[in-house]
């Protein structure tokens, strides 16, 4: 474990040392940030603010603003660590770079996992997190919910590590993933909202088929006291059902590499 943590402080200086070379891209960044962060708050104002619109599915303006704020957090952990470095794994498959990796006396998932990371889109996750603090201040939240919250929320990363993980893993047999990665982008735009706002159908896809309603309505429904013992079991046992899954699915995916060269 030491030894792994070693590594990442060394990835993570390596990474600032070659991006603070370009500090010009950090205003592009924070531009790009707030025009996320605006479209996210421009859809919850499109909701909310109807004559006589007092809740949405069950929600307040302010409870599902802890929704958009956790949408963003994610967003930004999604750019900031996630992407950089799956976006990378389909290359390494076509070019035959993932030789090296795979010959490096590390283990390989870790590796694409960490190495990269996008630091200039960190202000997401300060937007998120503004956008948490300032819809929980208006509401009333005790220690335990928020305790609640952020154990469910680190169930949340795994589920959304282990969706890009398992997406890009398809690399192995197929060159081009982007469209899947797309794919699962667009249904993650439906995370901004809450998820009771939607018709019980769609509540069913995006809670169990692809579960982005766990990502960002779980954790602020721990927040607020309205989370039903059924999810609050159900995020961390899926979150461990596709962590061990994708792992599994890579082992198999990396035993059946042939390399570019070959």
């Amino acid at each position: 474990m030491t030894r792994y943590l070693r590594l990442m402080r060394i990835f993570i200086g390596a990474t600032v040392a070659a991006q603070m070379e370009y500090r010009a891209n950090f205003v592009g960044a924070v531009l790009a940030s707030l025009g996320e962060v605006g479209v996210a708050l421009l859809g919850i104002s499109v909701l909310f603010f109807q004559p006589g619109t007092q809740t949405v599915g069950g929600w307040t303006f302010r409870e599902a603003l802890l929704v958009t704020g956790f949408f963003m957090l994610t967003e930004g952990f999604i750019s900031v660590v996630v992407q950089p470095n799956m976006s990378r794994i389909a290359e390494a498959v076509r070019t035959g770079n993932m030789d090296f990796t795979l010959l490096k006396p590390i283990d390989a998932q870790f590796n694409v996992s960490t190495r990269y990371l996008n630091i200039l889109r960190i202000p997401d996750l300060l937007i998120g997190l503004g956008l948490i603090i300032y819809a929980a201040s208006g509401l009333t939240i005790s220690a335990m919910g928020v305790l609640v919250a952020a154990v469910l929320y680190l169930s949340s990363l795994v589920i959304v590590y282990c969706i890009w993980l398992g997406l890009s893993t398809t690399a192995f047999w197929f060159v081009k993933t982007q469209n899947a990665s797309e794919l699962f982008n667009g249904l993650f735009g439906a995370a901004r909202f809450p998820v009771t706002a939607f018709p019980v159908p769609i509540r069913f896809l995006l809670t169990f088929i692809v579960p982005v309603a766990l990502i960002t309505s779980v954790p602020a429904q721990a927040m607020t006291g309205q989370l039903t013992p059924a999810l609050a079991i159900a995020s961390p046992l899926i979150a461990a059902a596709l962590f061990i899954g994708t792992r599994l699915f890579w082992r198999k995916a990396v035993g059946s590499y042939t390399s570019a060269s070959s």
